[in-house]
């Protein structure tokens, strides 16, 4: 299992390295992570939770978060309704409304429930608009994104035997005919 462990995580990092590519992720960004420990292990969403993978991914997403600076949201499944695990703090700077619920293995899967015992001091928030995404094993993501996300290519598709999906978001364009844009990043 060891060899598994690090080719995922060999894998997050190239994902996180393509994010970071196409956005500036620092003290001023959010990042949403949704992760499906059962897909990336081989198995169907919501059946077989790993903490091993959970533990072994939450390490470079930690390690990612000190180096850039950027917050992390990490979403829970729908059984806490996609709930999200956060630092207090930046729930309180991202405007993330507080609810009651622990997430654990069967209710809030294996991911978020290692944030929940890893961040420093962890809340739970029903919505944000997070800046950047990382979708792992179709976990649906998209509700926490901000409003124009835009696919994010990586060298790769996949960690484990999960799907992955990423996207950056940008501001809205609008106005007409007339209208000028600032230069894209």
């Amino acid at each position: 299992m060891n060899h598994d462990i690090k080719e995922w995580q060999t894998s997050l990092q190239a994902c996180l390295d393509a994010l970071r590519e196409r956005i500036s992720l620092d003290e001023n960004r959010l990042l949403v992570i949704g992760a499906s420990t059962s897909e990336v292990t081989g198995g169907r969403i919501g059946t077989a939770g790993s903490e091993e993978a959970a533990k072994a991914l939450y390490e470079v997403l930690d390690f990612f978060q000190q180096d850039t600076g950027m917050h992390m949201a990490f979403q829970g499944c729908e059984h806490i309704n996609r709930a999200l695990v956060m630092e207090r703090a930046a729930a309180a700077r991202f405007g993330g409304e507080e609810v009651a619920v622990v997430p654990h293995r069967r209710a809030g899967g294996a991911m978020a429930s290692q944030a929940y015992v890893s961040l420093t001091d962890p809340v739970l928030v029903e919505h944000i608009r997070a800046d950047a995404g990382i979708d792992i094993g179709d976990t649906l993501i998209g509700m926490h994104l901000k409003h124009v996300a835009v696919p994010v290519r990586g060298g790769t598709n996949s960690i484990g035997n999960a799907h992955v999906t990423m996207a950056v978001t940008r501001p809205k364009l609008i106005g007409g005919a007339r209208a000028r844009y600032p230069e894209s990043e």
